[in-house]
């Protein structure tokens, strides 16, 4: 990899272990549906935050209130980077401008465009010169766009998707096309990583190779992960810490065996004390 690369992948500016993100009694309501009920939950830099519970508890509402899609009714939610962002009414392009970066439970990716140009695409929050000398191509344009192509490069050679770098998107197994919803994620830099399901859908292959793509970018590149996984051999595995949500309301937070042996989990997951 280009030397570099994990200053240009990991834009935080805080050490590992300090707060970087923090959900303060959160409720979010659509008409007489409540979907999050006074939820609080905090993340450190380098760590890996898993959300789980069952169907219909909240997670992707989370995920969304964090990254500016939905805007709670109640609460605050903070990111901290060289000083305190309020992120509770931000819309996606701010907080992305800022390293909140997600992938979704459905793949978001612009089918018919090469894996390459997808994440090129990813980069573009992070462009600082304007239309004009974009479109001419030279100077500041034509240095930043060489920046953004090595960085992207790196990218690649990083998640192994080399072979499949000018295949359209849409031609590909769905378990690359999760991988390549990664990789644009990681092109934008993030300081957080906000993954909902990353391994749905996969075969004991492909989630353990998502799983070795994950641990590798929260360990050797320091990018704070926050995911929601339903696989619990996955979630135990790979998480610093979890989360566990039911019907909207947070029950149960520790570390994975903590979690595992928590009665009010287990009643959660199996209906049964």
């Amino acid at each position: 990899m280009l030397r570099g690369f994990h200053h240009q992948l990991n834009i935080s500016q805080l050490s590992p272990g300090e707060l970087q993100l923090k959900v303060e009694s959160v409720s979010l309501h659509f008409g007489g549906v409540t979907a999050l009920l006074d939820v609080s939950l905090e993340a450190r830099q380098s760590e890996i935050l898993a959300i789980i519970g069952p169907n219909g508890a909240g997670k992707t509402s989370l995920l969304n209130c964090i990254s500016g899609l939905y805007h709670p009714q109640q609460g605050r939610i903070l990111f901290y980077n060289d000083r305190e962002y309020d992120l509770t009414r931000m819309h996606p392009h701010q907080s992305a401008r800022l390293g909140i970066a997600r992938s979704f439970q459905n793949i978001e990716l612009f089918r018919h465009m090469t894996v390459l140009e997808n994440l090129l695409a990813g980069c573009h929050v992070h462009m600082r010169v304007g239309l004009i000398p974009s479109m001419f191509y030279w100077g500041p344009a034509e240095r930043e766009q060489i920046e953004f192509r090595h960085f992207v490069e790196d990218i690649i050679d990083l998640l192994e998707i080399e072979a499949i770098r000018k295949q359209a998107v849409g031609s590909l197994a769905y378990g690359l096309q999760k991988r390549v919803e990664l990789a644009r994620a990681l092109a934008m830099k993030p300081a957080i990583l906000l993954l909902d399901e990353p391994m749905a859908g996969m075969n004991a292959e492909e989630k353990e190779d998502m799983a070795r793509f994950i641990l590798d970018v929260n360990e050797e590149h320091g990018v704070t992960i926050v995911l929601i996984e339903h696989d619990m051999g996955v979630v135990m595995d790979i998480s610093d810490r979890v989360v566990v949500l039911n019907f909207g309301q947070k029950i149960a937070e520790g570390p994975p065996d903590e979690i595992r042996r928590h009665p009010e989990v287990i009643q959660a997951y199996l209906g049964e004390s």
